[in-house]
């Protein structure tokens, strides 16, 4: 896997690639948002860690420019602690966050959990018999493309959006609570971030619902959780 690690305090990055490099990973080191830029525009990557302060242009103006450019999954990297902060790197489109200071066998769990659901992992020929394509009110999931339509027109979702939409429109009229659906749609290396899923449901409500306000698909079961409400 490619990984572009965009981040201007250089020990942590020396310690990180000497560790996933162990792992298989390819990492190339940005300084700061610009270099990062550049190095997008000349080839591609699997995913992106990008810490939130850097020199220049902020990790989370990158994220929003990585979100609308190219489309490549978001890890964000931070030493705010606050769920305010937290909650911010999700809506603006990264489909993860980690708090520094961190342990690199956490990162190297994260970063797999992440390309899992963007589809960008080993493939695995197994996976491909348990493949289909749901299709419930004009909303097509196709989980072997790892592609989802409305009424014709594709939607632009991260790798943890789809991996929460899969999962609830698998089972329509199940209710989830959001400990079972951080199970179910994104493994247990996120077990203990479970207030996470409602930011990532509000952007997810916000591309495949017609009113976000009153959603159809993606619907709240008060003071349990989360079902998909296509008949």
């Amino acid at each position: 896997m490619k990984l572009l690690w965009v981040e201007d305090e250089r020990r942590i990055v020396e310690e990180g690639t000497l560790f996933l490099e162990q792992e298989g990973c390819k990492v190339t080191h940005a300084a700061t948002s610009e270099d990062a830029v550049e190095l997008l525009n000349q080839g591609t990557f699997d995913l992106l860690l990008i810490d939130w302060m850097l020199p220049g242009q902020q990790g989370i103006d990158l994220c929003k420019e990585v979100q609308s450019r190219w489309k490549v999954p978001v890890i964000m990297l931070t030493a705010r602690t606050d769920e305010w902060h937290k909650v911010i790197a999700l809506e603006i489109g990264s489909d993860d966050y980690i708090t520094k200071p961190f342990g690199m066998r956490e990162l190297l769990a994260r970063i797999k959990a992440v390309l899992r659901r963007s589809g960008r992992s080993q493939h695995n020929p197994a996976e491909d018999m348990n493949s289909q394509v749901i299709q419930i009110d004009g909303l097509v999931i196709d989980a072997h493309r790892h592609e989802v339509s409305k009424k014709g027109l594709r939607l632009q979702l991260t790798p943890t959006e789809f991996a929460l939409l899969h999962t609830l429109a698998k089972q329509p009229g199940r209710v989830f609570s959001r400990l079972h659906l951080l199970e179910q749609a994104l493994g247990d290396a996120y077990l203990g971030y479970e207030r996470t899923i409602d930011s990532h449901i509000r952007n997810l409500r916000s591309k495949v619902e017609d009113d976000p306000a009153n959603p159809l698909y993606i619907v709240t079961v008060y003071g349990i959780g989360y079902k998909f409400g296509g008949s």
